[in-house]
C-alpha cells in the first residue's frame, strides 16, 4: 500500500510539472508575441519619423531657395506703383495716388485771387469735370477737400489765419462741387493752412480733393 501511495504522489507530481511547463511555456509565447507587435510598431513609427525628417528636409531646403529669390529680387524686378486716374487731362489739376486714395490738388492761383475765397470764373470749367469725374467714376466715395496756403501772415484779407483762409478755400470748393450734383453727404472740409507747406509759396497755395476708394 505505501508503495502504491509513492507511485500515486508521483504521478501527480510529475503532471504538477507538466502542467507548470504548459503555463510557463503559453506565457513564454505570449510576451515573445507581444514583444514582436511592440518591435513592429517600433518600426513602423521610426519609419514615419524618417519620412517626416526627409519632408521637413524638403521643406528647408524650399524655404532657403525661396529666400535667396527674395533677397535678390529687388536687385532685379522694379515696381512701379504709379498708375492712371480718371482726372487725368483736366487743366489746371495734377493727380496722385497713395494706397487706395486719389488726391486731386488744384493751384489755389487757379482758384482765388489773392487773398481772395471767391472761385474765379476760368477755375469752374476745371471744377466742373472734377464733379464729374467724381458723379461718374466714385459714386458714393469719401470725399475730403483740404486747403492749404503759404506761411505768409495775414495783413489784407480780414481773415484771423491762414487756417481761416485755407478753410474758407476748401468751402468754396465743396459748395461748387454740391451745386454741380456731388452728394453733399459724401464731402467734408478740411484746413492745414501752413502746416503742410511745399517747396514754393505757388505750391503751398492749394487745394486738394481726396478720394478714399
Amino acid at each position: 500500500m505505501r508503495v502504491k501511495h509513492l507511485i500515486g504522489l508521483g504521478a501527480v507530481a510529475s503532471l504538477a510539472l507538466l502542467v507548470g511547463c504548459d503555463m510557463t511555456t503559453d506565457k513564454s509565447s505570449l510576451l515573445e508575441s507581444e514583444n514582436i507587435e511592440l518591435r513592429d510598431q517600433l518600426g513602423t513609427q521610426d519609419r514615419a519619423l524618417e519620412a517626416a525628417y526627409a519632408d521637413l528636409k524638403e521643406a528647408n531646403r524650399t524655404i532657403r531657395e525661396l529666400e535667396d529669390q527674395f533677397t535678390a529680387a529687388p536687385q532685379t524686378v522694379s515696381i512701379s506703383t504709379s498708375r492712371g486716374t480718371a482726372f487725368d487731362g483736366i487743366e489746371g489739376v495734377s493727380t496722385s495716388v497713395s494706397g487706395r486714395d486719389v488726391t486731386v490738388t488744384v493751384s489755389s492761383d487757379v482758384l482765388f485771387d489773392s487773398g481772395r475765397t471767391s472761385l474765379k470764373s476760368n477755375a469752374r470749367s476745371s471744377l466742373n469735370q472734377v464733379a464729374n469725374v467724381l458723379k461718374s467714376s466714385y459714386p458714393g466715395k469719401t470725399v475730403r477737400v483740404i486747403g492749404h496756403t503759404d506761411s505768409d501772415p495775414i495783413r489784407k484779407s480780414g481773415h484771423k489765419s491762414n487756417h481761416h483762409l485755407g478753410f474758407e478755400r476748401g468751402y468754396a470748393v465743396r459748395e461748387y462741387l454740391i451745386s454741380c450734383g456731388v452728394d453733399p453727404a459724401d464731402v467734408s472740409i478740411m484746413s492745414y493752412g501752413p502746416d503742410m507747406a511745399m517747396d514754393t509759396k505757388s505750391r503751398s497755395r492749394r487745394v486738394e480733393i481726396v478720394v478714399a476708394e
